[in-house]
């Protein structure tokens, strides 16, 4: 290469190195997270376990196969994640738009142009001609004060957020497709309980017409059994549309028709179980929630909007180049002899701009506070769920051991009221309450035991559980 291509190429590649040698933004330091040093009730909290739940892949924590085909189907159809991925896509553009500030733009340029010579005193000089051709960096900032650093950084620190972003409905996806399966298998459980219930109750019905219709019993008895046949009717209704609902949530989170997928499970409700997950701190949270690291990205993001504010108060230097041929004949553009190149450097130094670059900073160091209070509040957030987790789990098995207690009590004061009445100790009223009695404990079992799994599966859930699946792609069009 000649000297005369080499000279401006030099002091362009010169420039490049000597820009963003400075940069204005804040030193980020990461704040104190304004919660406790321990969660309340975590003592001896999944005791036994050595997996903290954001490294407790979801098919390990899911022992129901059903419930696992059903999430993977989820994480490869569901929309909301789709568009998190696609918001990926969108944010790493941004990010390669900044990056691609920091270089000059070196393009191809032609021109041609034609204007009058006065050559002499009355304008009779003719037509000048220039013809150029050859490759251009137009209007190549100088970063010296690193505003276009910063701005990248505030880019890509905007795409980490979006990535955590995605993580974070990924974990929020796999515990709703959870939770709703496990809902439709309590609303099996409840049905079957239903039906059972009003069998008993239609026999008790029948039996009471057919003891007032022999002037053994009073009308009462016929009433009091038919109000309990029409009160299974209608928790039948409420059942089967409420499993329903069920199905047609469980629908839209997998993304797919679900077809025969549940109707050929072989799971039932009283089976299901999940793994044990300890506690941890509260400052692992900072590590494992998605959402506090998105929330701490959208700070650093903020911190360097500061430093691009900063940096406008400061010269802003730009290079505009050419290097190429040029000739006042277009035949001879590219004979020897044609070669040239321009520099042409502009140094802009804000004096008076009606308090803009001001109140940009202001904008920014705002923005940074609303950044750094997003973020405390996401770890308090976080802190709360954790807590209300554990005191679930602390207190649900009680819950669950008691309410089972009441069931089986209920059932031998039925049997015992049964044989009362078929002894002519006690009346048919007796036998009908424990009835009533016996259906509320049963269905307050499996209610009791679904807010138990529901529990586990929010504490695996709130610890950042969920979203460690390297296996699992998501497709998008």
């Amino acid at each position: 290469m000649s000297s005369k291509v080499s000279t401006p190429l030099f002091i362009a590649a010169s420039a490049i190195f000597v820009s963003g040698c400075a940069s204005l933004a804040p030193k980020y330091t990461r704040p104190a997270a304004p919660v406790a040093a321990q969660f309340p009730g975590a003592a001896g909290f999944g005791a036994g376990a050595t997996t903290a739940a954001s490294d407790f892949e979801w098919q390990n924590f899911f022992t129901d196969v059903r419930l696992r085909q059903l999430i993977g189907s989820a994480l490869q159809n569901n929309r909301d994640l789709r568009i998190a991925v696609l918001n990926i896509e969108q944010a790493r553009a941004q990010l390669d738009i900044r990056r691609a500030d920091q270089f000059p733009t070196v393009g191809a340029a032609v021109s041609a142009s034609r204007q009058p010579n006065p050559a002499s005193a009355n304008g009779a000089g003719g037509i000048t001609s220039v013809y150029s051709a050859g490759l251009a960096i137009t209007a190549y900032e100088l970063d010296f004060f690193g505003r276009i650093a910063s701005l990248k950084d505030a880019a890509l620190a905007q795409y980490l957020a979006t990535e955590e972003t995605r993580k974070s409905a990924q974990i929020s996806l796999v515990a709703s497709v959870a939770n709703t399966y496990l809902g439709l298998l309590a609303d099996d459980e409840l049905l079957i309980i239903t039906q059972q219930t009003l069998s008993t109750r239609q026999t008790s019905f029948k039996l009471a017409k057919l003891r007032f219709d022999s002037g053994v019993a009073s009308e009462l008895d016929v009433r009091s059994a038919e109000s309990l046949l029409e009160a299974a009717n209608t928790a039948l209704a409420q059942q089967t549309r409420q499993r329903a609902l069920s199905e047609n949530a469980l629908t839209l989170l997998v993304g797919k028709s679900l077809g025969s997928d549940l109707a050929n499970k072989d799971s039932s409700f009283s089976a299901v179980t999940l793994q044990g997950i300890p506690a941890g701190l509260p400052s692992d949270l900072l590590e494992r929630r998605p959402d506090i690291r998105q929330a701490e990205q959208q700070l650093i993001a903020a911190n360097a909007n500061i430093g691009a504010a900063r940096a406008a108060f400061f010269p802003r230097i730009s290079l505009t180049a050419t290097a190429g041929t040029a000739s006042s004949r277009l035949a001879s553009l590219f004979q020897a002899g044609t070669w040239g190149w321009t520099l042409a450097p502009q140094l802009l130094l804000p004096i008076f701009d009606a308090g803009r670059n001001r109140a940009g900073l202001a904008t920014s160091k705002a923005a940074q506070g609303i950044a750094l209070a997003t973020y405390e509040k996401a770890i308090q957030t976080a802190f709360r769920e954790v807590s209300d987790a554990l005191a679930g789990g602390a207190t649900y098995a009680e819950q669950l051991r008691a309410a089972q207690a009441q069931a089986n009590a209920e059932a031998v004061r039925l049997r015992l009221a049964e044989l009362r009445f078929q002894n002519g100790v006690a009346s048919q009223l007796d036998q009908l309450d424990a009835q009533r009695s016996l259906f509320a404990a049963r269905q307050a079992v499996v209610q009791t035991r679904l807010a138990q799994l529901q529990n586990q599966v929010t504490l695996y859930k709130v610890l950042g559980g969920g979203w460690k699946d390297e296996a699992v792609v998501v497709r998008t069009p």
